[in-house]
């Protein structure tokens, strides 16, 4: 199914508008549970999780992810509670441990061609943990440096946050050398440009004696203490989680999962009722920008997932709930006029009952029949086949792939139990 990054995107879409915050969080939080209540009765997996509201704007959003290993997302989630968010938002649970190691004089050391990590590692005989990865950034109209320990990567979207800015991209290799005079791969904190500020992880604020480009072609200082070497600006949470990390709650640690994005739901604020003048008038008679909330489920990244998450090798297993047709009739002989009469018949009664019915009247062959109906999927098959004169039929429940031999005056009991 090309349900994921189709050309046509199905989205169901609802607004909401409050004078109070308390308003608005209680909307909010009635959006989130009735979003939880229609992705379990689709029948599937989902964990709602913490998220960036990106180009939406707005403080609070949660996405709701499907678990699935073709998923576009990766989820943080904790192996002992119900924390998950965005492996973009996970906060990180830093808990410093003080070094003994006393700080040594700066030492600027020669490394042709040493423009990774992994190279400097290598070339000095030092762990990633004792190296400083230095990242610049264009921060809406101005260049800021991120700092953080070699083992980790620097999370933009934390950056984005903590600076509040519009855009954060990677600074281009002309800005690089414009701004800090050497090329990528050998910048630093040390005798930073005065017009580059500088942030750093927290991790990177325990590191005693680290390793860390000299702003030189060729070069790296080597005990770099960033307290005494570095002017920094501000220590934050500016990496990404990893598999392993303690739980940002204190309970577990931390597991990755892939996941596909089928709904979000987000606390707007005033941005766009502020753009739209979209006012009210308060007790006082003056006029305050509305509150918005914005809720949407993405109807055919929905289907995508039932999908994904209720096939075999056959095909398709549809969930009770969402399934196109409840029953699936097949007539595997429709030139035998018992056989035909007798689905004929079940066709009419069945949906005399109530039930969806799908009948395959087609002149194919049983064993085309039989892969086509479970390539479809629909939750319980009806064969009328060879013992139709006897009027019994044979019923298929598709999830668990058990079959019954059934009279059809027991049929429509049997069915109602399944």
């Amino acid at each position: 199914l090309c349900l994921l990054r189709g050309r046509e995107f199905i989205m169901k879409d609802a607004y909401s508008f409050h004078a109070y915050e308390e308003s608005l969080d209680e909307t909010y939080q009635k959006m989130y549970e009735a979003y939880s209540n229609i992705f379990a009765r689709c029948g599937i997996n989902v964990r709602p999780v913490i998220a960036d509201s990106g180009a939406m704007g707005g403080k609070d959003t949660h996405e709701f992810m499907a678990l699935s290993a073709i998923g576009e997302d990766t989820i943080a989630y904790s192996d002992e509670s119900q924390y998950a968010a965005n492996i973009e938002m996970a906060e990180v649970l830093y808990q410093e441990v003080p070094s003994d190691e006393e700080p040594k004089a700066l030492e600027k050391v020669h490394t042709p061609n040493v423009k990774t990590i992994e190279e400097l590692t290598a070339f000095l005989q030092v762990s990633a943990e004792a190296c400083i990865k230095s990242v610049l950034f264009k921060a809406d109209d101005r260049f800021v440096l991120v700092l953080v320990r070699g083992d980790h990567e620097v999370n933009d979207i934390k950056v984005k946050n903590l600076l509040h800015a519009e855009v954060v991209e990677l600074a281009s290799h002309e800005e690089v050398i414009q701004q800090l005079g050497t090329e990528p791969g050998f910048v630093g904190p040390v005798g930073v440009n005065q017009d580059v500020e500088v942030y750093a992880d927290h991790a990177v604020k325990a590191m005693v004696n680290a390793v860390a480009g000299a702003n030189e072609g060729d070069h790296h200082y080597q005990n770099v203490n960033v307290n005494r070497d570095a002017q920094i600006k501000e220590f934050a949470d500016l990496r990404f989680i990893k598999e392993g990390d303690p739980s940002p709650d204190g309970k577990g640690t931390i597991r990755f999962a892939e996941g596909i994005e089928v709904g979000q739901v987000f606390k707007l604020g005033t941005r766009y009722s502020e753009a739209m003048n979209a006012t009210y008038l308060d007790e006082n008679g003056r006029a305050q920008p509305m509150l918005m909330g914005c809720y949407g489920i993405g109807v055919s990244r929905t289907l995508s997932a039932i999908a994904e998450q209720h096939h075999d090798e056959k095909g398709l297993i549809w969930p009770k709930s969402v399934a196109p047709y409840d029953l699936h009739i097949l007539a595997l002989n429709m030139k035998n006029d018992g056989q035909r009469e007798l689905a004929e018949k079940l066709y009419a009664d069945l949906k005399a009952e109530g039930y969806g019915v799908l009948y395959d009247d087609r002149a194919e062959r049983a064993g085309v029949k039989f892969a086509d109906s479970d390539l479809i999927g629909l939750p319980i098959r009806i064969t009328v086949g060879k013992r139709a004169d006897e009027g019994i039929v044979e019923v298929k429940i598709r999830k668990t792939g058990e079959s019954t031999e059934i009279s059809v005056d027991e049929l429509s009991a049997f069915i109602s139990k399944q």
